[in-house]
């Protein structure tokens, strides 16, 4: 994959984090208060049900349990850790904590993908939580066990979403729509029950609670989620890991233009060090070992499937003929010699 290249796709995965980062201005100007286990929910299961309906294509075989565990990981128990984090950390620690996602990449992508851990690949990481850090902890932020622990478990079950994305891929035959129309799906299913038991659903809906959750649902995950597994599918593991900064970045600059935020030198920096993080992860990058090739990573064939196809393609092009295919790359046979008769008594 060439530089140009990379940088494109990386910057137009970028958009879904960045979208996800817009969720903290939606959640507290457009949704009820106190619903984010309900805000989770409309965002992840109607947009999965469109799409399922859409491509009318359900998973076979193994992609059941695969299916199950990327909607988990990616989608529902990603949310509720969020969430969770959110109501119990200031939400600069909880984006501090998070920063640790992909130093998890890092550590299973050495083990799962084969990818080399390299000396920019740990500068990157220290770069990004010093940025974060700049950008979002505020003096008066506190800690609080249960909210670290979630931002933590967040954190992994985001970057194990990643790099088993990556180590699957994609089923062959099976659109990108669908493919994020399953984990959608399942991280609602998931979230649906919880939703039920752990909150009270609201008296009443404005419109503009309406509006709020159909930006969730239909920017914030159908069109995000499409964009960001397409990426992960291009793009090297820990590379897309880090681009998942975009999020703090935006929220934070979101929350300057619209919410009165200001913005001090030390957040400035941090903002720089978080871009300089990712064009440290990004340079250089290539296929690590063990990324499977284009085809395979966007639902095209795999070249075994190619050859298989060519040998079956070849045996009906001289099945008519009557000759079998292993005939045409045989050495040639030469026809055993006739036996000679015996010499009978008359002969001389």
């Amino acid at each position: 994959m060439t530089d140009r290249r990379l940088v494109r796709i990386s910057l137009l995965t970028a958009l879904a984090p960045a979208v996800w980062g817009s969720t903290y201005l939606v959640t507290t100007e457009f949704l009820p208060p106190d619903r984010p286990l309900l805000a989770s929910t409309l965002r992840a299961l109607p947009a999965g049900l469109i799409l399922l309906l859409l491509t009318r294509v359900l998973p076979r075989g193994i992609w059941w349990v695969r299916a199950t565990v990327l909607g988990v990981l990616n989608i529902g128990a990603f949310f509720y850790f969020l969430f969770l984090a959110a109501y119990h950390l200031p939400g600069g620690v909880a984006a501090l904590v998070m920063t640790v996602q992909p130093m998890i990449v890092l550590l299973l992508g050495s083990f799962l993908l084969g990818a080399r851990i390299r000396l920019p690949h740990i500068g990157a990481c220290a770069l990004a939580a010093a940025g974060v850090a700049l950008l979002v902890l505020q003096p008066q932020a506190g800690l609080d066990g249960v909210g670290v622990l979630a931002g933590l478990l967040g954190a992994a079950c985001m970057a194990s979403g990643i790099v088993l994305t990556k180590r699957w891929g994609r089923p062959e035959g099976v659109s990108l729509l669908a493919f994020t129309g399953w984990q959608l799906t399942v991280g609602g299913l998931v979230l649906l029950p919880v939703t039920l038991l752990g909150e009270a659903l609201p008296e009443r809906l404005t419109w503009t609670n309406v509006g709020g959750f159909a930006y969730l649902g239909i920017i914030g995950a159908l069109l995000a989620y499409i964009v960001w597994f397409n990426g992960i599918a291009r793009l090297p593991a820990l590379a897309a890991s880090f681009l998942s900064f975009a999020s703090p970045l935006c929220a934070t600059v979101l929350g300057y233009l619209f919410m009165g935020q200001t913005l001090g030198p030390l957040q400035l920096l941090g903002a720089a060090g978080v871009v300089g993080a990712v064009v440290l992860a990004q340079r250089g990058e290539g296929a690590p070992p063990g990324t499977p090739p284009a085809s395979a990573a966007e639902g095209g064939r795999h070249g075994d499937d190619e050859e298989h196809e060519h040998e079956h393609g070849r045996h009906d092009a001289v099945s008519g003929l009557g000759v079998h295919p292993s005939s045409l790359t045989a050495p040639p046979t030469v026809p055993a010699p006739r036996p000679v008769p015996p010499p009978g008594p008359g002969s001389a």
